[in-house]
């Protein structure tokens, strides 16, 4: 993984986009403090996909704990297509 300055990132953009592209991931620091990082779109989607995934265990664990139950998929089904 490789880090660098806001500034060597404004330079180099189209290269460093690239990278990215071809699956490195890459931590933008600003006055030496990391607060940003470029990673591939496919790497994104899935860290979207784990953080949905682990929400909606979290929502089924919850809805286990208020009915005091195991929780069937058709239950699960009908208290997910109520959430807004």
């Amino acid at each position: 993984m490789a880090s660098l300055q806001l500034a060597e990132v404004c330079d180099a953009l189209p290269d460093i986009l690239k990278r990215a592209e071809e699956g490195e991931h890459i931590v933008i620091e600003r006055e030496g403090r990391e607060v940003a990082a470029l990673v591939s779109i496919e790497d994104l989607r899935l860290l979207e996909h784990l953080e949905d995934s682990a929400d909606l265990l979290e929502g089924l664990k919850a809805l286990e704990e208020e009915t005091d139950e195991a929780v069937d998929w058709e239950t699960a089904k009908k208290w997910l297509a109520s959430l807004p």
